[in-house]
């Protein structure tokens, strides 16, 4: 009796569709991903049994190390812009190139005497991030440039968001920048003091303190 013989039937399977799919995924994750700055220095914050979620935009956040150094981060890079043209106006002794500017304008932070900023921003990228740690915003009474950041950036933001199509629909919380302060847990009280006081004499009077999230019994 002669064998059947049985069909082989192909196991070649056919990937593209599966290749679109990884391909539309990765496209939609790389446009939606937020990616975290980079911060000039590490702090411990203080604990507490607050929840807050740190809004993701919008957000001017200021940065105190423990020996008492002050630093910016802004993540709107028109906001950057905007008020380092107006620190150069009150500061007409700092000249910067395009290139510096351009430097400046792609920094997430920042936090270097006006006089010193020249020489900083002539570094390579990767140095600024290392040498950034070394410097601090001066936030004193007789030369308090930390003020005239804030100052500034805040002006920029809300005139921004009020030249934005959709300025009409926002609530008032949403039509000026978030102030958050992130100070770590050793550094000296007065230093804290003395940043929420310039925020005061520039009616900044609400801001947000990040704190680690102690959970309760």
């Amino acid at each position: 009796m002669a064998k059947v013989k049985v069909k082989k039937k192909s196991t070649l399977i056919d990937m593209t569709a599966m290749s679109d799919v990884t391909v539309l995924l990765l496209t939609f994750f790389m446009l939606t991903s937020t990616f975290v700055q980079q911060e000039p220095q590490q702090v411990v914050t203080p604990s507490s049994v607050s929840e807050f979620e740190i809004p993701d935009r919008d957000v001017l956040e200021i940065l105190i190390e423990p020996t008492g150094k002050v630093f910016i981060g802004l993540d709107n890079t028109f906001d950057r812009e905007g008020a380092l043209n107006e620190m150069l106006k009150v500061h007409p002794e700092v000249q910067l190139t395009e290139a510096q500017k351009n430097t400046f304008r792609l920094s997430d932070w920042f936090g270097v005497p006006m006089k010193d900023l020249p020489q900083f921003l002539d570094q390579r990228f990767e140095d600024q991030a290392n040498d950034l740690k070394n410097w601090g915003i001066p936030c004193d009474s007789t030369d308090n440039q930390f003020k005239d950041w804030v100052d500034f950036a805040t002006r920029c933001g809300s005139q921004r968001m009020r030249d934005s199509e959709d300025y009409a629909a926002l609530d008032n919380d949403q039509k000026k920048l978030k102030i958050i302060i992130k100070a770590d847990r050793h550094t000296p009280y007065d230093v804290v003091k003395k940043v929420m006081d310039s925020l005061q004499e520039i009616r900044q009077n609400r801001f947000s303190l990040i704190t680690t999230l102690n959970q309760g019994e």
